[in-house]
């Protein structure tokens, strides 16, 4: 596509046309020995997220107690069962995401929205330090308006702390979670995988209030 960028969203209409096969999930979780497509628990809840490069990132969530399992996988876009190699032209649309089930009675959504917002720049628009294009977008898929409700008052809780640290105002979109796309098995764990793999901190140094009180 002439002129295109990779910091600039396709259009449902110049997207990659993608393929009806979803891609072959892993059965477990190679630390948690957890599902990872599920079925999971009675009691559990979904929530993803998108913050740059997703191996890392899914360290982040699977350490943390009371979640259940994680995936990394593609959010966010249009083309169907995306690889990883169309993702990284930016012509999908898709950011990699980090799914996390997690059981409410042990670690609620707002300690969650914590680990996401200490784990990365929200204020780099498309990108996360040398990692640029669509694909690294910031971006919290949000099931049900309760999680709609707690990402949002804790974007304004945080926005006020970063200010106060000089940092500009956060670009992290909250939308509807929508179809995500379990990437391919070489992609999950991988830093378990490979222990001294590329990982990258882009995290500004200031911390998120947890526990927030709901209007």
């Amino acid at each position: 596509m002439f002129g295109f960028r990779k910091t600039q969203m396709v259009s449902a209409e110049d997207a990659l046309p993608g393929r009806p096969e979803s891609m072959p999930v892993p059965a477990l979780h190679e630390i948690l020995h957890t599902p990872l497509q599920g079925p999971y628990p009675e009691g559990t809840e979904i929530a993803e997220f998108a913050l740059g490069c997703f191996w890392g990132e899914e360290q982040n969530f699977w350490r943390v107690p009371g979640v259940y399992t994680t995936a990394v996988g593609y959010e966010g876009g249009f083309t169907p069962n995306p690889t990883y190699e169309e993702v990284c032209t930016g012509r999908t649309g898709h950011a990699e995401a980090v799914r996390v089930v997690y059981d409410p009675a042990k670690v609620s959504y707002a300690q969650l929205l914590k680990v996401f917002w200490e784990s990365h720049d929200p204020t780099q628009g498309m990108g996360q330090g040398n990692d640029i294009g669509t694909q690294y977008r910031s971006v919290i898929f949000y099931h049900g308006e309760e999680q709609r409700a707690a990402a949002e008052q804790s974007k304004a809780e945080f926005q006020k702390r970063l200010s106060e640290r000089y940092f500009g105002e956060i670009t992290t979109e909250i939308v509807p979670a929508g179809e995500f796309y379990f990437a391919e098995d070489y992609h999950q764990q991988y830093l378990y995988k490979v222990p001294h793999g590329y990982c990258p901190d882009h995290s500004t140094g200031v911390s998120c209030p947890i526990g927030l009180k709901l209007d």
